[in-house]
């Protein structure tokens, strides 16, 4: 008798526990205000081309939550700046993964695609947006540019040999 009064009660706390957290949780389309605001500085500190400034911004935009899929964008925008195309490509990974369907993502990720040569992958991006924007959208135009321009930064040639001093 007194054994089933106690796994009543552990299993009551349990049960209460686990609702705790479901009950105060956010929907996902709800970005807190602080990471908002921390992520449209990084905007416009990367349009005045303060990259390391824009990072860092855009890097406590996610600190603070790290559901914010724009930051996660704008960071990968960032990267593609400064030539980082590899970066790019991670940081819109991670964008996807909270929308699959993003065609900002799709597109900046696309893209780096291309400075690195793999053509074929930013093509299959290419063909992803041209599902999802039926209405066309800029960004379909954006990459499309982009895969007919080729590589620009990335096909820069090394010089074959060393300058001799």
């Amino acid at each position: 008798m007194r054994l089933s009064a106690i796994v009543l009660a552990v299993t009551g706390l349990s049960s209460v526990a686990f609702a705790l957290p479901g009950a105060s949780a956010r929907a996902d389309n709800q970005i807190l205000p602080k990471s908002t605001e921390f992520q449209r500085q990084g905007e416009a500190l990367l349009a005045a081309g303060k990259f390391e400034q824009a990072e860092d911004a855009l890097e406590a935009a996610l600190t603070i939550d790290p559901r914010n899929r724009w930051a996660f964008i704008d960071i990968a925008r960032v990267a593609d700046r400064q030539h980082l195309f590899g970066k790019a490509i991670r940081m819109t990974n991670k964008a996807l993964l909270l929308e699959p369907n993003d065609p900002d993502a799709i597109a900046v990720q696309g893209e780096a695609m291309v400075e690195l040569g793999a053509t074929a992958r930013a093509q299959a991006n290419l063909q992803k947006l041209q599902s999802i924007c039926v209405k066309g959208c800029p960004q379909v135009a954006q990459l499309s540019s982009a895969i007919s321009r080729g590589r620009t930064v990335a096909a820069a040639k090394v010089p074959a040999t060393p300058k001799a001093d």
